[in-house]
């Protein structure tokens, strides 16, 4: 069977070269006589692949050397109880609300202080993101946090919020690695690898160094702790080995793309081509609010339930798979991340053209 067209949100599409590459070194890594599955995470070669993931990664963003880079595990929603456990060095911190994983970090972070939403588009059901101008940013609040790339709603902070000095936290699960992004703006940057970087089961954590020095949340596990993982080099305990191996891969793929900048006009493309037809279409429509729309999750819909249905299931069957809408959207979602190829756009808006025609 040839390959399909996979439009997952995560586990999503990975680089066929990179897959090609991690199954011809499967049995064998460069020599070693072993898979990168089966061996020691203290050996000298996975220490090289994890130095070379670090190392990539951080060209990748020009990260500066004030920041830890920490590959973790637990995926993203672990973090909704890290951040709070580390950084809450007050008892307050301010969150935006601009779809379902913001909101679940935000009742987590109440287990630990008083978590203050200052700016929420539930109304909206999240279809945008909220107005960011002369936010109540909190005096006393210890950060500020957002989710970056909402999955699925499909909308992207296009401008950060003013934090008022105030170090932002942002989820970038599902638009990590996807364009430039000057970390310096940010006092943590974190997302799961299974959307746009690599399998399920690695968690990147770019987070400034001065955030983690003091003490954390009374009663912390110390697998809990960023300061313990960053004092370990990522190695307190067994890392998820294969995971940052096959990351350490996508981050040289992404390297040969043009780096962040090669890669953001790629799927400016991909996305232009297939708002461009949502924007034209007189049966299929985006749900998103045009201002805020993602590069990675384009959400949209007949307006009729059974017609979504029957669009999913021949889709299916041409090869586009993983069309489905999450529950609370509907309709269909088409996540185009950076491993998506154009290609891959084109047969689905062809294909939505064509259904159009039978079904208008």
């Amino acid at each position: 069977m040839s390959r399909v067209y996979n439009f997952s949100a995560g586990p999503a599409v990975l680089p066929e070269e990179v897959l090609r590459e991690a199954a011809e070194e499967m049995l064998d890594y460069r020599g070693c006589g072993m898979s990168v599955m089966e061996m020691s995470h203290r050996s000298a070669v996975f220490e090289d692949i994890i130095h070379d993931a670090e190392k990539d990664i951080r060209t990748l963003l020009s990260i500066p050397e004030n920041y830890e880079v920490l590959f973790l595990q637990g995926g993203a929603s672990l973090q909704f109880a890290m951040i709070p456990m580390n950084l809450m060095k007050h008892g307050k911190a301010d969150y935006i609300l601009t779809g379902q994983w913001a909101k679940k970090a935000w009742k987590e972070a109440q287990k630990y202080g008083k978590a203050e939403v200052i700016a929420s588009s539930e109304k909206e059901n999240f279809s945008c993101i909220p107005n960011l101008e002369k936010l109540p940013v909190s005096e006393d609040a210890d950060y500020v946090y957002i989710c970056e790339n909402n999955t699925i709603y499909g909308t992207k902070y296009h401008t950060l919020p003013d934090t008022k000095g105030k170090p932002l936290i942002a989820d970038v699960s599902s638009c990590f690695l996807s364009e430039p992004a000057d970390i310096t703006r940010y006092g943590m940057m974190y997302g799961g690898a299974q959307k746009n970087i690599g399998p399920a089961g690695v968690t990147i954590v770019i987070i400034r160094k001065d955030l983690i020095q003091e003490e954390v949340f009374p009663g912390t596990p110390s697998m809990m702790q960023y300061r313990i993982h960053a004092k370990a080099g990522s190695l307190y305990n067994t890392p998820p080995a294969y995971g940052i191996y096959i990351c350490g891969k996508v981050f040289q793929w992404l390297l040969s793309q043009g780096g962040l900048e090669g890669i953001q006009k790629k799927n400016r493309k991909k996305a232009a081509l297939l708002y461009e037809y949502l924007d034209d279409s007189r049966l299929f429509s985006g749900t998103a609010a045009r201002k805020d729309r993602s590069l990675m999750n384009v959400p949209f819909v007949t307006g009729d339930k059974e017609l979504d249905a029957k669009f999913v299931s021949e889709a299916a069957a041409e090869g586009l798979v993983n069309l489905k809408g999450h529950r609370t959207v509907g309709g269909m979602r088409a996540s185009i991340y950076n491993a998506m190829p154009y290609e891959g756009v084109k047969k689905l808006v062809a294909f939505m053209e064509q259904f159009e025609k039978e079904n208008r």
